[in-house]
């Protein structure tokens, strides 16, 4: 469960369609106790949307987030509340079948999800036409399996991960031939438009084979949310100069494409409550009330792995989990994280880490840190794991996978 390549501002996820809401709400019953004409030009003066109004007495509307573009938006754009994973297999027959299966399906995927992000309710189903925009992001990837099968053209390093200590991996709840998250800023959207995008799934031929919802707490913009260890989690992400280094493919095909790393990872939320927060602290290599590094003063602050006591032993314990999962200890290389918690049952709730690199090697270097001495250990036990690759966005005009075909 690295920690410390995290979630940028850039990346941080935000309850804001919730928070301006309530905000707006608020300030509009303010205006109103000063006169009817006030509330209204107040209400006006809100809404930035090109081609809309807000509904008298209500809150602006939100601005969509486009489907269309050179990356996909479920890796780029602001983390949503509300999450959706969604694996289907391919069965196989001939190649020359699978891989038209396998461009029907992106094409239907282009076309629903586009839909689905329309402005001004353009939507085709009914169901998202009403309440302004869909905020919805979504991403779309491949399995190593599938990539193999059909000879298509993927990083090098594409491959599942290999077994670590201690995994308890069920495979009905990891791997698949292609991957869906859907984000969005309530179940509603998720409900409707998982339910399209499966439809389209099986039409082309493919089977469901696992699904998984999270959420993110209620956030100011821009802040870090914490996870259910309660410890703020996705603090340093890469900016977009790190990150063309070490999350997006090199010039080429791959350039705008980027691999997905998905663990599911079951947290004795108790069992780590029960512990006092000092020792909380020194298993993260951080403070929970601020999230700042125990070497430093603010959460943004740079974790120093070699500042000691005076009796010679380090301030971030040697099997802190900040220090195992540090990008110091792997050449400074870094994942794009965007993660999310879950909470299926009383005794099964955690994080769903989503992370996004180049190569899918430099998370195995650290999750074989971590499984040989995390602090954490045995307080998590990871459940299920998939590797896909993520494609490159669609500008207008064309569909998912285009370059997989030319």
């Amino acid at each position: 469960m690295p920690t410390e390549p995290e979630n940028a501002s850039s990346s941080n996820p935000s309850a804001a369609p919730g928070l301006g809401r309530r905000r707006a709400l608020l300030a509009a019953g303010a205006v109103l106790a000063a006169g009817v004409g006030a509330a209204a030009g107040e209400l006006a003066a809100g809404d930035r949307t090109p081609g809309r109004t807000a509904a008298a007495g209500g809150p602006p509307p939100e601005a969509p987030i486009p489907f269309h573009g050179v990356r996909q938006s479920g890796v780029t754009a602001p983390q949503l509340p509300a999450t959706k994973l969604v694996a289907f297999d391919l069965p196989p027959s001939s190649a020359a079948a699978d891989r038209e299966a396998l461009r029907t399906l992106l094409a239907a995927w282009t076309r629903t999800l586009a839909a689905a992000t329309a402005v001004d309710g353009a939507s085709t189903d009914p169901r998202l036409r009403a309440g302004g925009a869909t905020r919805l992001t979504s991403l779309v990837g491949l399995g190593p399996a599938l990539a193999a099968r059909l000879g298509l053209v993927v990083p090098a390093g594409l491959a599942e991960l290999p077994p670590f200590p201690g995994d308890r991996l069920d495979p009905a709840r990891g791997g698949g031939d292609v991957l869906l998250q859907l984000c969005a800023a309530d179940h509603w959207t998720l409900a409707v438009v998982n339910e399209l995008a499966t439809t389209a799934a099986q039409a082309a031929g493919a089977t469901p084979r696992w699904s998984q919802s999270g959420f993110l707490p209620g956030t100011e913009p821009g802040a870090t949310p914490r996870n259910l260890f309660g410890f703020k989690d996705g603090t340093a992400n890469p900016d977009e100069d790190a990150a063309r280094q070490w999350v997006w493919g090199p010039p080429g095909p791959h350039q705008d494409a980027t691999v997905l790393v998905y663990r599911r990872i079951r947290m004795d939320t108790a069992a780590f409550a029960a512990l006092p927060e000092e020792k909380q602290n020194f298993a993260m290599g951080r403070r929970a009330g601020d999230g700042a590094p125990l070497t430093g003063a603010a959460e943004h602050d740079e974790p120093d792995l070699y500042a000691k006591h005076p009796d010679g032993a380090y301030v971030i314990p040697a099997a802190a989990h900040v220090r195992l999962a540090g990008p110091r200890l792997d050449g400074g290389a870094r994942m794009l994280r965007r993660g999310y918690s879950y909470d299926d049952a009383p005794g099964d709730r955690g994080l769903l880490f989503c992370a996004f690199v180049r190569d899918p090697g430099q998370f195995s270097r650290v999750q074989d840190r971590l499984a040989a001495r995390d602090a954490l250990n045995p307080f998590v036990e990871h459940t299920a794991s998939a590797v896909a690759y993520v494609l490159p966005g669609a500008p207008e005009g064309t569909a998912l996978g285009d370059h997989l075909w030319s």
